[in-house]
């Protein structure tokens, strides 16, 4: 098993991961095994794509009813000469 050591935790932190550890009757040190293998847990179940496609699935039937085509557009880089 690996060993981390997390340091500069402010006083406060420290003392809700007591507090939680408590009522959920375990040390304070498993609590936070517990948040750290929850935290990992859910990142690999995380739907892949980013904010916009999270977005799009809660509104699935929307959207244009027509194709939106490739855009040709030739863009020329502007000149500084007088």
């Amino acid at each position: 098993m690996a060993q981390l050591l997390v340091r500069n935790i402010e006083n406060g932190v420290k003392a809700r991961l007591q507090r939680r550890a408590r009522r959920n009757g375990r040390s304070m040190e498993e609590e936070v095994r517990d948040i750290l293998r929850a935290a990992v847990h859910k990142e690999d179940n995380a739907p892949p794509g980013g904010l916009g496609t999270e977005i799009a699935a809660l509104f699935p039937k929307t959207g244009p009813d027509f194709k939106i085509e490739n855009l040709k557009i030739e863009i020329k880089p502007p000149t500084f000469e007088e």
